[in-house]
């Protein structure tokens, strides 16, 4: 039996990883095209569910059709009504595409009129309207590229069902705002602070001293228990809804203790259950 016709079309902003994503598909098997003129897309639709050799398509579609991208959005329309069509947007915090930018010395494709953090901020005013259609948003500001492949991988191509979401844990601290990819996110500044005690002060929830001490409460005990339980309950549902990465917030005062060991901790948990899981610790490497 032959694939039902599929086209997945790649947009969003520039140094996010559209590149990276194309690739991936076309290691999954899809015929794929960067950059193709907006005209040629329908033709592009039509060939794929019409050629028998091509059955699944993907295509890069941004900034550098100029002008012409405010026609995407009827484009779009028109192309979900004909075939299964895949809208998936990239995107990373500016900070982290300016450092790409930087990192790979190639000029941002709006031009050297203006600083690259300047460009970064109008494509994304160029791109909003665009965003609203996706299926799919990605953040990559925390994936590197073999990080990026695997969801790619994972979303389009079959695997068992843990192997569908990616898990990212991180603590931080909330006098240093709230991560703003968090889906989900626990305050655990109801537990003991560390930091009020002089040889804390300077260590991390990561030494055990400290783990140690913030685990001799018995609330720290219960709460871990309740949260890796309501967490390895509710990821199966996700993965049913088809979430492909999930980021979830431990958040304490500054960032150091609690939060640090709690993320640590329910980490193991999940890794146990089965389920892929990265931790980054935001604000470890602040001034206490």
């Amino acid at each position: 039996m032959s694939q039902s016709p599929e086209l997945v079309i790649i947009t969003g902003l520039s140094g996010s990883g559209k590149g990276t994503v194309l690739k991936s598909l076309e290691d999954l098997g899809y015929y794929s095209v960067d950059n193709l003129p907006l005209e040629l897309i329908p033709k592009f639709a039509e060939l794929t569910k019409e050629a028998p050799n091509i059955r699944r398509a993907a295509l890069v579609v941004d900034i550098r059709e100029g002008s012409a991208l405010k026609r995407f959005p009827t484009l779009y329309g028109a192309l979900s009504r004909k075939i299964p069509t895949t809208l998936i947007f990239l995107e990373a915090e500016d900070a982290a595409l300016v450092r790409r930018f930087s990192e790979t010395r190639r000029p941002h494709p709006l031009g050297p009129g203006e600083s690259v953090a300047d460009n970064v901020r109008n494509e994304r005013k160029h791109l909003a309207r665009i965003r609203k259609l996706a299926g799919l948003i990605i953040d990559t500001s925390k994936f590197n590229v073999h990080e990026l492949r695997d969801l790619i991988k994972s979303r389009f191509s079959s695997s068992t069902p843990e192997e569908n979401i990616h898990v990212y844990i991180n603590s931080f601290g909330y006098r240093h705002g709230v991560p703003a990819d968090s889906d989900l996110v626990f305050d655990v500044r109801f537990l003991p602070n560390p930091n009020y005690i002089p040889a804390f002060k300077q260590l991390t929830g990561r030494h055990p001293s400290v783990a140690r001490y913030i685990r001799s409460f018995p609330q720290t005990t219960e709460f871990i228990e309740r949260i890796s339980e309501l967490l390895i309950y509710l990821l199966p549902h996700y993965i049913r809804e088809g979430k492909t990465y999930l980021t979830i917030s431990f958040g304490c005062t500054g960032g150091h203790h609690r939060s640090v060991m709690i993320a640590d901790d329910i980490r193991k948990r999940l890794i146990k259950s089965g389920f892929k899981v990265k931790v980054s610790h935001r604000d470890l490497t602040r001034p206490v």
